[in-house]
């Protein structure tokens, strides 16, 4: 008897489409990866959610190919529905309060 070892969930994007969201396929999951690794090099809000968009675009190839264009993703998600895509596909974290009071210490906001 097969075990599942991953989470599956159903999102429904801002258009009213519904799409099933699950880990990548490990050609994705690295695409995703090398675009990430230029998180650490934004300078501003604007480029970092550029390359959010870019990594929820490689995603989308796998879970919904006809949305996989940036214009697309744009219309179609909000933040925290992006924040969910990354976390279940590629396992990036980006809402986690835990995370969130790191980055403000370090950026000594606290």
């Amino acid at each position: 008897m097969a075990t599942t070892v991953y989470e599956t969930i159903e999102l429904e994007l801002l258009d009213g489409r519904s799409i099933v969201v699950k880990p990548l396929n490990l050609k994705n999951l690295r695409e995703v990866m090398k675009e990430w690794q230029k998180a650490t090099d934004a300078t501003n809000e604007d480029e970092f959610l550029d390359i959010l968009i870019n990594c929820t675009a490689i995603a989308f190839k796998q879970f919904a190919p006809d949305l996989a264009e940036k214009d697309e993703i744009e219309e179609a998600v909000d933040l925290q529905t992006m924040y969910k895509i990354l976390e279940v596909s590629a396992d990036i974290r980006l809402n986690d309060p835990n995370l969130v009071a790191a980055a403000q210490e370090l950026a000594g906001r606290i």
